[in-house]
C-alpha cells in the first residue's frame, strides 16, 4: 500500500473507491450546503430535524454513492474543542475496517481533525501510521491523503518512516 500527499486540486491518477468525510455527530459538516425543494411542511421537517439522534463519536456512517461515502465522526459540536484524538483514532480503526470489508482498492483521506478542528498534520500522521501498523490493510493500494495546498514538509514524517508516503 502508498500514501499519496496531495492537495485536492492535484488528485492522483486513480480510481477512488471511497472518499471519507470528516463530519460531526448529527453529520451536519459533511453535509452538502445544497437547498432541496420538498414537499413536506415547514412544521414536518422541523419537528423530523428535533427527533433526530446523535451518531456515537469515533464511528462511521456509510453513504452509498460512487464513490462510497464514509462519514467519520470526530466532532460534537457541542464540546470545546468538538473533536478528541481518541474519537479521531476510533474513526480510522473503522474507516480501515470498513475498507478491508467492502474490499476498497483506493480511499481518499483528508487529515481528520483538522478540516474542521486543530489537530496538526504531524499528529494525525502519527495516528494514521499507528493505525495502519495495528490494521495493515490486505487489498487497500492506495491512500490519497488530501494534504493543504502548501506542501507537507516533515510533517508527515512518521508515516514516511513506515516507507508509505509517495509524491504524484
Amino acid at each position: 500500500m502508498r500514501i499519496i500527499a496531495a492537495p485536492s486540486e492535484r488528485q492522483p491518477d486513480l480510481t477512488i473507491d471511497a472518499v471519507v468525510i470528516e463530519d460531526d455527530t448529527y453529520l451536519v459538516l459533511g453535509s452538502e450546503p445544497v437547498a432541496r425543494q420538498t414537499g413536506e411542511s415547514p412544521q414536518r421537517l422541523l419537528d423530523h430535524a428535533a427527533a433526530a439522534q446523535p451518531v456515537e463519536p469515533g464511528t462511521v456512517v456509510v453513504r452509498g454513492g460512487t464513490p462510497l461515502r464514509l462519514h467519520a465522526v470526530v466532532h460534537d459540536l457541542g464540546l470545546e474543542p468538538s473533536w478528541r484524538e481518541a474519537w479521531i483514532e476510533a474513526a480510522l480503526d473503522s474507516v480501515f475496517q470498513e475498507v478491508e470489508v467492502r474490499r476498497l482498492h483506493a480511499l481518499s483521506l483528508p487529515p481528520l481533525g483538522s478540516v474542521h478542528g486543530g489537530l496538526g498534520l504531524n499528529r494525525f500522521a502519527r495516528l494514521l501510521a499507528a493505525t495502519l501498523q495495528r490494521l495493515p490493510p490486505e487489498h487497500l493500494e492506495a491512500v490519497w491523503l488530501v494534504t493543504p495546498a502548501e506542501k507537507p514538509g516533515d510533517e508527515l514524517a512518521p508515516l514516511r518512516d513506515l516507507g508509505l508516503v509517495t509524491r504524484p
